[in-house]
């Protein structure tokens, strides 16, 4: 008998990694989206790669290390002796969304590096979460005497005042006037494992829309449809990627999913109108 292991496709290992909320390994799902930039990666191998730094920071601590203790090791370790930090010469590199470079070059975004900094946090017994603050991600770490917050691109540890005042900016943009006070406490809550991919994804996703990339957007709105498969404009995108590719009937077929189900989003007329110009092009 000829036992038929076919290799799952990359999408088809995201979608096993990514069914259940109750058990999301944050850092394999993570890991897993550099593989449509690098069809080889050998996911485990960076999983063990992440392995051997908790192996090394952990023999830098007694056991018994109290938890502030702990934190600052861990900074000391990734920031200074290890040198991760933003990369600030390129910062719209695809490769600082691919934690596989990340580890390589010590070079990333906020959310890729706090990835990486929450797996050592975590494997140290911290109660550390990331917070997708406005604008930049966080991580955060609860202490006995309170929280500490922590940009990942730089090690810095983030006073209220200085919080709020990163806040400014977005609260201007978004025209939030100062009667309606929001707490600082809403910006900080811990985000889920589903919502970090997801941010990972869209930063991808600008990236490749930007530069008009419509295969690797496309291979970034599977990852998205199958992460949040009720998430409806995500069809939208990847159908005007299609549409833009000139792959017509891809298009129609998910810009009508979106039609379908987006009853009252403001750009409805426009969309049916793109799928009608679709359907007159292909005949």
């Amino acid at each position: 008998m000829q036992l038929n292991l076919a290799v799952p496709s990359p999408l088809q290992y995201f979608s096993s990694l990514v069914q259940s909320d109750a058990q999301f390994p944050l850092l394999e799902a993570a890991v897993s989206l550099a593989q449509d930039e690098y069809p080889d990666l050998d996911v485990e191998q960076v999983l063990g790669d992440v392995d051997q730094l908790l192996a090394r920071l952990k023999r830098r601590l007694p056991s018994d290390a109290p938890e502030l203790q702990r934190l600052r090791t861990l900074n000391q370790f990734f920031f200074r002796d290890l040198g991760f930090g933003g990369n600030i010469n390129d910062y719209y590199d695809p490769d600082n969304s691919y934690l596989n470079t990340v580890l390589r070059t010590r070079r990333g975004i906020p959310i890729t590096l706090a990835v990486l900094w929450l797996e050592l946090a975590v494997g140290l017994g911290l109660n550390a979460r990331g917070v997708a603050f406005p604008g930049h991600f966080m991580v955060k770490v609860n202490l006995p005497k309170g929280q500490v917050v922590i940009d990942p691109f730089n090690g810095q540890s983030l006073s209220r005042e200085e919080l709020a005042e990163r806040l400014e900016p977005f609260r201007q943009r978004s025209g939030i006037s100062d009667e309606f006070e929001v707490p600082m406490g809403l910006y900080l809550q811990s985000a889920p494992p589903r919502d970090i991919i997801s941010r990972m994804l869209r930063n991808l996703q600008e990236i490749h829309k930007t530069q008009e990339d419509w295969p690797r957007l496309i291979a970034v709105q599977d990852r998205l449809i199958v992460l949040q498969p009720d998430a409806w404009t995500e069809y939208r995108d990847r159908g005007l990627a299609w549409a833009a590719q000139g792959d017509v009937a891809y298009a129609v077929a998910d810009l009508e999913t979106y039609l379908a189900h987006a009853d009252d989003a403001l750009d409805i007329d426009a969309i049916a109108e793109r799928v009608a110009q679709l359907r007159r092009s292909s005949h």
